[in-house]
């Protein structure tokens, strides 16, 4: 698969984390961002197919990015990783167009079935 993914958090951990969560099968290039900002310079200069979104980050939270991304028709998926699980938030992370939301720490088995569910692996 000639998949680009994103793992967009603040915290290098959180990254790292996300990242060995990924099933063995999720034939993805990884590419990373430390905040909003250098996410969406990633977005603009490269095919991402998918985006693992945390919200609270400096510079540019998440939701300032999945706005970026829904206003400039970005082709891509948002799946939302955070530990801001109020419902209002989910509610709008999903009008804004996330595929999921997961809450933080995010699980290999919670990662898998969203990424089966939409054909990512």
């Amino acid at each position: 698969m000639d998949l680009t993914a994103l793992i967009c958090d603040d915290s290098m951990l959180a990254r790292n984390q996300l990242k060995k969560s990924l099933p063995p099968n999720f034939d993805a290039e990884i590419v990373t961002a430390s905040d909003g900002i250098q996410a969406l310079e990633i977005l603009n200069s490269q095919e991402i197919g998918l985006v693992f979104l945390d919200l609270t980050m400096p510079k540019l939270d998440g939701i300032g990015v999945l706005e970026a991304i829904h206003s400039a028709k970005m082709d891509c998926f948002v799946i939302v990783v955070s530990a801001d699980i109020q419902p209002e938030m989910q509610k709008r992370v999903m009008e804004l167009g996330a595929l999921a939301f997961i809450q933080k720490p995010a699980t290999s088995e919670k990662i898998t079935a969203i990424l089966q569910k939409y054909g990512l692996i």
